[in-house]
């Protein structure tokens, strides 16, 4: 009854005139005003569900840490292929660019010069020792004479003397004619190792010097297999591999050929292991660093000299570590976070202490328990305080960070 009589003053406080019509803008603001208090009071709004996010417990397994430099590779022999001999060159034998074995014929010179000498130098070896035969039969005749006092002592020492200076003459001419060979022998320039080699700086028809006259540059090789990588270790570094190795938590890179992973620019993960072979005797006071290498294998030639590339050399020794996708980490201010969810599926944001990352993951070392269960996706949804619907990653096998490879 009451409703009915509510309606019809409803109906009576909204009606107008026909000729209101005329101007109606008016009189529609003061319905809707009208018809606005006539309806019922508005249900109350339904509380929103809690947001969904998804979970995940850290993963647990035995992890070493890496500290990370940049190096530049560098050939752990490069020779500069120089003239030992002058003259004209008659042919280059190899290609630009080539790999070349130790031995290989690289230059050929003209050696007919050489050739002249040698033959001039082997007729001064026969004459010397011509000369040094009959001073020998003289001496000898000198001595059976003088056994019947037929010559004197001094005609026997004036023999000796004569016999010793044509040995001297006979060995300086031998020693004139293995020069001369062996200039004739530098005429065919080798290549002293194994390697890569430059391109020819010098052509067919041109005159070089020898090492005489300041000796012509060829060409230069590099060797490629292994390779050195050099990098600059920060003092801050150093002090902690030091304190490890003290504590017996690490080895010394001096004393133990510690590995090191190296990638390559562009590359995301390391492709290549070496080992440590050297640190220096002291510390760059310029840039307080200190310069290590590493030895390389380089099987397939790829990395050249003068290259660059992330070397991870071993930092610690084999520890137990808890682990999170980078995903799951917040930023405020200062401090790195990470959403975990309570028993009551309430939000708490917990203060971490990060550690590098291994294999795609992040080391967590303090703020975090194995049996937390932290938000890994989501988190623009999370609320400290608020409650929260936690689900478990769809793919389990892919997604969560506990099963990520496998490990527990």
């Amino acid at each position: 009854m009451g409703a009915t009589v509510k309606s019809k003053r409803c109906a009576r406080g909204v009606v107008v005139g026909f000729d209101s019509i005329r101007n109606p803008w008016p009189w529609t603001i003061l319905l809707a005003l009208a018809l606005s208090g006539c309806g019922d009071k508005p249900p109350e709004p339904v509380a929103s569900a809690p947001p969904p996010v998804t979970v995940a417990q850290p993963l647990k397994r035995t992890v070493t840490d890496w500290d990370e430099f940049t190096g530049r590779f560098e050939a752990m022999a490069e020779v500069q292929v120089r003239a030992r001999v002058g003259g004209f060159v008659t042919a280059v034998e190899f290609r630009d660019g080539a790999i070349v074995r130790t031995g290989d014929l690289l230059y050929v010179i003209d050696a007919r010069p050489f050739e002249a000498v040698a033959l001039q130098a082997e007729g001064q070896l026969a004459d010397a020792r011509a000369r040094a035969e009959l001073a020998r039969r003289e001496l000898d005749r000198a001595l059976t004479l003088n056994q019947t006092q037929a010559v004197s002592d001094s005609v026997v020492d004036q023999r000796r003397q004569a016999l010793q200076a044509a040995r001297a003459a006979e060995t300086q001419a031998d020693g004139l004619l293995k020069a001369a060979k062996l200039n004739i022998e530098f005429t065919h320039v080798v290549a002293p190792i194994t390697g890569r080699v430059s391109r020819h700086l010098v052509s067919v028809g041109n005159l070089v010097q020898g090492s005489e006259g300041g000796a012509t540059l060829l060409t230069s090789i590099v060797s490629l297999d292994p390779i050195y990588i050099y990098f600059d270790m920060d003092e801050a570094t150093y002090q902690k591999n030091n304190r490890l190795w003290h504590e017996g938590k690490r080895p010394s890179s001096r004393d133990t050929p510690n590995p090191v992973q190296v990638s390559l620019v562009g590359e995301t993960k390391p492709s290549h292991e070496g080992t440590m072979n050297f640190l220096d005797n002291r510390l760059d006071a310029s840039t307080g660093t200190l310069r290590g290498r590493a030895v390389v294998p380089n099987k397939d030639l790829s990395i050249l000299p003068g290259q660059f590339g992330r070397v991870r050399l071993i930092g610690s020794s084999p520890y137990e570590a808890l682990l999170l996708p980078d995903s799951a980490i917040a930023t405020d201010q200062s401090r790195k976070i990470v959403f975990v969810v309570r028993d009551d599926d309430t939000v708490e944001a917990r203060p971490v202490t990060l550690g590098p990352l291994d294999e795609g993951l992040r080391v967590v070392r303090e703020g975090l328990k194995p049996e937390d269960r932290v938000i890994v996706d989501g988190l623009q949804r999370a609320r400290v305080g608020a409650k929260v619907s936690p689900q478990a990653p769809k793919d389990a096998a892919k997604d969560t960070p506990a099963t990520a490879d496998g490990k527990t």
